[in-house]
């Protein structure tokens, strides 16, 4: 018999759902301390002081790294990092108690995403704290080519009054076309609607009402490239983006159409617009960014119609400031409160979504780790489904699933603390079990929105093990069946699983056992199974009991629990400790 508080604690609860005050920071308000974040780049000072205004946090800063990154990471939570710091696998390695991983910024080539996934450390990043600067500078270069200010610059400090050859064009009246709507494209098309452009975009990643109050014309993308005066790219690198500019979309291009790259490198292949630029179908360009950075030798060298600048899109005194303050912010949020945001390897939640899922997440670890007592040590878990019925169907259920199979392998596996709702998924692909999910709109009955969770083994005979679970109150998370018996039981606490048949005095001899233990009975629930003879009809007992400290031992629990097993009438007992009631 497995000792009662050697598993009370198993079950990793951490992140309650509390509410948002407008105009009052809830993170700040709660004390989480023994937390170690280590600065490995240069931070700014506000961003330095939203870490050094937490109590009991240790905040390593890169000067006072002496013994290298690992040597420091061996014993930190939280690692902030910049664009120079590579986060490898075998960085990650000396790093037990990592959680989260901050890059201040986009891009997160330099961090092993997959390492860190496998590990159970978030990797954030800060997409949207440098939206306005990139904004601006799209903008900026488009007047630039618009109106030739580089030229018009050097000939001036060469001595020379060129004014004829410096006609120019307004930007009112021309066709912006915008290659991804996130939250740059969306800041340009705010600042080209200004300026009196027509602007359409493709981005089938958003709503239409999105593109409607901000003024964009959607379209497919063969139209921007056939319609667009100027284009403009705010996408990121993926197989479907990378070398989105070539040959093929320059010749479906209009006849001097300039375009500007703010966003990657990769979205161009670089001959094809240099002829294009040398042969006059592209009118002009602007790249802020390359396929190799620093940028040492370029087909764009000696072309008088490109401006060239070194990444330097997000680079304002502002964006910086706020790019590190929103980091700092995210990290500190997950430590504190658990919120995910703005994850490159778990969707994310905003804090209004993770209030309403959170109750959620909870209950589906819980109903894991009640699920995963009825595992046959003799067998092979093969395939976990879950299904989503009602509201929780409608939104973002990753971290409800993390949470079930977290939850189920805390029970069943020895190492379960080295699995949480990070990398929960990615540890049960590495073992070759098949992790399906079912989204039903509706739900029958008086719960708003149930979780089903059904195990396929092999090795066994008979059904899958199945449960259901719902959340009441608001925060209550309770069982509703349990292979096809329906009982209604609260998930949390201690709880004594009793299979048995259905006949006269059982349910009295379990209160008279584990009274005659010492046990005291919060919650006692009875379900029975449908459509078997009465005389030998299969009946399910829930008894929750109550757990203060160390009152009562493990002991008397223990024999309390062989106590029940030698009644005739009981065919299996299984404690389960969720967390004290």
């Amino acid at each position: 018999m497995q000792d009662l508080h050697a598993r009370s604690c198993r079950l990793n609860v951490p992140y309650p759902a509390i509410p948002r005050v407008e105009g009052y920071d809830l993170a700040a308000s709660i004390e989480v301390q023994n937390v170690k974040i280590v600065l490995a780049e240069k931070v700014s000072p506000a961003t330095l002081a939203v870490f050094q205004q937490e109590p009991g946090w240790q905040i390593v800063t890169p000067d006072q790294i002496k013994n290298g990154l690992a040597a420091e990471l061996a014993d930190a939570d939280g690692l902030v990092v910049r664009s120079a710091v590579q986060a490898d696998a075998a960085l990650l390695s000396a790093a037990p108690r990592l959680r989260v991983i901050g890059r201040a910024g986009v891009g997160v080539d330099n961090i092993d995403t997959d390492a860190a996934t496998r590990q159970g450390i978030v990797v954030m990043n800060t997409p949207g704290a440098n939206a306005v600067a990139v904004a601006e500078l799209t903008l900026g270069l488009m007047i630039a080519m618009g109106r030739s200010i580089p030229r018009a610059n050097a000939t001036m400090h060469a001595g020379k009054w060129d004014k004829k050859s410096l006609q120019g064009q307004e930007l009112r009246g021309k066709t912006l076309g915008i290659v991804g709507l996130g939250r740059i494209g969306l800041e340009v098309a705010r600042r080209a609607n200004a300026f009196g452009m027509e602007v359409i975009g493709y981005d089938p990643f958003i709503a239409p009402i999105v593109a409607r109050e901000n003024s964009v014309a959607l379209v497919a993308l063969d139209d921007i490239f056939q319609r667009a005066d100027y284009l403009t790219l705010h996408v990121g690198l993926t197989p479907q983006t990378e070398g989105l500019i070539n040959p093929q979309s320059i010749a479906r291009m209009k006849q001097g159409v300039r375009i500007i790259n703010c966003a990657r490198g990769e979205l161009i292949v670089d001959e094809a617009l240099a002829e294009g630029l040398k042969s006059g179908k592209v009118g002009g360009a602007a790249l802020d960014v390359f396929r190799q950075e620093p940028l040492k030798d370029s087909a764009y060298y000696g072309l008088d119609n490109v401006l060239l600048s070194p990444h330097i899109a997000g680079s304002t005194d502002e964006a910086q400031e706020a790019i590190g303050i929103q980091l700092a912010h995210q990290v500190r949020d997950y430590l504190k409160l658990g919120v995910v945001q703005n994850a490159v390897n778990l969707p994310s939640l905003s804090h209004e979504e993770y209030v309403e899922v959170a109750p959620y997440i909870e209950m589906a670890e819980r109903l894991g780790h009640f699920l995963g007592h009825a595992l046959s040590r003799a067998a092979h878990l093969e395939s976990i489904h879950l299904t989503y019925s009602g509201r929780i169907a409608q939104g973002k259920t990753d971290l409800v699933r993390n949470a079930a199979i977290a939850g189920l392998f805390a029970e069943s596996d020895p190492n379960g603390d080295s699995v949480n709702r990070i990398n929960a998924a990615a540890i049960a692909q590495d073992r070759g079990i098949r992790v399906q999910e079912e989204k039903k709109e509706f739900v029958t009955g008086g719960s708003g929105s149930v979780l089903k969770l059904t195990l396929h083994t092999a090795g066994t005979e008979g059904p899958a093990t199945t449960a259901t679970a719902t959340v009441l109150h608001g925060n209550s998370p309770r069982l509703l069946s349990f292979d096809g018996i329906d009982i209604e039981t609260p998930l949390h606490g201690t709880l004594i699983v009793i299979r048995n048949q259905d006949v006269l005095g059982v349910v009295g001899r379990i209160g008279t056992i584990l009274g005659q233990h010492g046990l005291n009975i919060a919650n006692f629930a009875l379900g029975r199974a449908h459509g078997t003879p009465a005389q030998s009809q299969h009946a399910l007992a829930v008894v929750q009991i109550d757990v203060h400290g160390d009152s009562p031992s493990s002991a008397a629990i223990n024999t309390a629990l062989e106590a029940l097993r030698e009644v005739d009438a009981i065919t299996s007992v299984h404690l389960i400790a969720l967390d004290p009631a």
